[in-house]
């Protein structure tokens, strides 16, 4: 999955092969993603800040957009996931860790205020994460 990757073209990548990665190529491409790098070649920069994505790779040139129209409903669908198991985590970690004096006013104040900035925090990880499994089953085609 490394290699050069010229700028892309608006040209949608819907006529690309299904394919199946290996369980080792998953896990390359989510330890890339969880440090917030490309994950075709694993370096960057990505991001021109946290809210912003570059339009591609500042290492080997893939574009962190696939051309196609609502392509971006994938990286929501990510988002929500990501950031709602996050905060899942967490609470039922709180819940643990307090029991059985849960503070559950301190829940009700820091619960709200973590849902809202989870989505915010995970926002470049949730767009390269659907990049990361788009390119895991349908690789891009060489320009």
């Amino acid at each position: 999955m490394t290699g050069t990757h010229t700028p892309l073209s608006n040209e949608p990548n819907t006529d690309l092969p299904l394919r199946f990665p290996s369980v080792g190529e998953l896990l390359r491409l989510v330890g890339r993603v969880a440090r917030v790098r490309c994950p075709s070649c694993g370096k960057g920069p990505v991001l021109v800040h946290w809210l912003r994505m570059r339009e591609h790779c500042g290492h080997c040139g893939l574009a962190l957009e696939r051309g196609e129209g609502d392509y971006f409903i994938g990286s929501m669908m990510f988002n929500l996931v990501i950031a709602e198991f996050a905060f899942a985590g967490l609470f039922v970690g709180w819940l643990l860790w307090q029991w059985p004096d849960v503070g559950w006013n301190t829940i009700q104040v820091v619960a709200p205020i973590g849902m809202l900035v989870a989505p915010v925090l995970f926002f470049p990880v949730s767009k390269l994460a659907w990049l990361a499994f788009d390119l895991a089953f349908r690789p891009d085609r060489p320009r």
